[in-house]
């Protein structure tokens, strides 16, 4: 089987970070953040991680279709989005630099558009080889 090795590698790594930065977030970072702070802050931490695990499942779908623009843009999509949305999340709130929230949401225009990519790769998809 044909796959794209990049994006596989890859979403294992993000799987394995997604793990361990969700246990981060659940048993030491409430410790680091004092009491009044814990609620507000630890939410888009939860987030970052949840949309990161959800979309490893979307890169390894893509490692494994068949090379063209839209299965790699999808891919690079997912890939940067993850980056953007989850680890900018993840850095405003241990750092709590709220300006890094301006880059959320493009991370999630990324994710959106990985998304509508693989979306127009089943739509000209053909059963033809």
């Amino acid at each position: 089987m044909i796959f794209n090795r990049f994006f596989l590698t890859s979403a294992a790594i993000l799987g394995f970070l997604a793990v361990l930065i969700g246990a981060f977030g659940a048993h030491a970072l409430p410790r680091m953040l004092d009491v009044q702070t814990y609620a507000v802050n630890l939410k888009p931490f939860h987030t970052g991680a949840e949309y990161q695990f959800y979309h490893v499942f979307a890169l390894v779908l893509v490692a494994f279709l068949p090379k063209n623009r839209l299965s790699t843009l999808a891919g690079w999509c997912f890939l940067v989005g993850i980056f953007l949305f989850s680890f900018s999340l993840y850095v405003m709130v241990i750092t709590g630099i709220k300006a890094l929230g301006m880059i959320t949401p493009v991370g999630g225009l990324l994710l959106m558009s990985g998304w509508g990519c693989l979306a127009l790769y089943g739509w000209r998809s053909t059963d033809q080889p």
